[in-house]
């Protein structure tokens, strides 16, 4: 098959040129391309509405978070993507800087930038002051007035969802201009969490963990299908399950195939893998710009689907099990940001934020927990808990 991506050629000729959009939201202008060979590529991505937002995006999206070159986010922008996707805590704020040094000249109306906040649950005493006071920081270092979607970041419950004082402080960040469109992200996993979204009628987008592994599958895609009725839009994250199919990383996963797998359902508006350097990008584009998926890519995630890899279901079975209460999930996410995205810093803060005590598992003997995707759960945590104390130059 033909790699409808771009060369290296063109690579370097885009992330040093100017502007490049190809379809963009219904606000915004139209811009000029570095030639016409570029543009041609650009309009080969198909576009789909994120739900009553109408923006029309790109299939491809860029998340930014484990990116720090900002020549990606050039030649991504020059190709023709639009929508770009960062958080509060990313690379302890680095991220949002250079995503707001990027685009500080470029016309507001070409792009489409998301960010996120946690919230943390249950909600603190000074929740509405703690929320306003991060929007504004990240707001900050994003150079903007306003961000086009800004998140609750992480929910992992239905009370995370529809809490009332949450729904109050974000239904003010959108009336006050601060934001165009409200959402949250999850990757929790649970239906459920998609229904509470439609019942609370703030929320416009979701952004959600969805790929060929989920064991919930149907499930969710049936509570996508309602919430895309309901007209909320669709964003998928973890497509790839990690990245890597085993903790030395020898064994990558095909992007490709796992971006096509998710296009698949037509309710997913865009995608938004997080590529750090140009092959695993110019992977992103040629699925973009050829996104059926073949049989051979079906047999080999079928193959895939029941072998153990980086991806946690986040099921929660684990909690119930485990005698300390340890919030194992999360954990498991940490596991996953260090052996799967070679992320170890956000591994460090997802650990942080957890609080655990310093002796983690020293009271029990043996492992109580099962995990009904054949996780070792012990061996996973004590691979990865340390990185706590590693100082930050060290990791990556």
């Amino acid at each position: 098959m033909k790699n409808k991506g771009i060369n290296r050629r063109d690579f370097l000729r885009l992330s040093a040129t100017g502007v490049g959009a190809f379809i963009l939201p219904s606000t915004v202008s139209a811009t000029v391309f570095p030639d016409e060979e570029t543009q041609s590529e650009a309009k080969k991505i198909p576009v789909r509405t994120l739900g009553r937002t109408g923006i029309e995006l790109p299939i491809l999206s860029m998340g930014v978070m484990r990116a720090d070159n900002p020549n990606l986010l050039r030649v991504s922008y020059n190709s023709g993507l639009v929508h770009f996707d960062t958080a509060n805590g990313y690379q302890n704020g680095r991220n949002e800087e250079m995503v707001g040094n990027f685009f500080k000249d470029k016309p507001r109306d070409s792009f489409i930038v998301s960010t996120k906040v946690k919230c943390g649950y249950p909600l603190s005493e000074n929740f509405e002051t703690e929320l306003d006071a991060a929007l504004a920081v990240s707001l900050g270092r994003l150079q903007m007035d306003y961000v086009d979607i800004f998140y609750a970041h992480a929910l992992s419950t239905v009370e995370a969802v529809n809490d009332p004082r949450a729904l109050e402080a974000l239904k003010k960040i959108k009336s006050d201009g601060r934001a165009r469109f409200l959402g949250f992200s999850t990757h929790a996993s649970k239906p459920a969490q998609i229904d509470a979204a439609i019942e609370a009628g703030i929320y416009d987008v979701i952004l959600l963990t969805y790929n060929f592994k989920l064991e919930n599958l149907e499930e969710t895609n049936a509570a996508i299908e309602r919430a895309a009725k309901a007209g909320i839009g669709l964003i998928a994250m973890k497509t790839m399950t990690g990245g890597v199919a085993d903790a030395e990383g020898h064994k990558k996963i095909d992007a490709k195939a796992c971006l096509k797998w998710a296009w698949q359902n037509k309710n997913i508006t865009t995608i938004i893998p997080g590529y750090t350097n140009y092959d695993e990008f110019e992977d992103c584009m040629a699925a973009a710009h050829d996104p059926k998926l073949t049989g051979d890519q079906e047999k080999y995630l079928a193959v895939l689907k029941n072998s153990e890899m980086m991806f946690c279901q986040q099921c929660g079975a684990c909690v119930g099990q485990c005698q300390a209460g340890l919030p194992i999930p999360d954990i498991m996410r940490a596991y996953m940001y260090t052996y799967g995205y070679k992320f170890s810093q956000l591994s460090k803060e997802t650990l942080a934020e957890l609080d655990l005590p310093n002796n983690i598992c020293a009271d029990c003997d043996s492992c109580s927990v099962k995990c009904p995707s054949g996780f070792d759960v012990a061996k996973k945590i004590a691979a990865i808990t340390p990185v706590v104390n590693i100082p930050n130059e060290f990791l990556t």
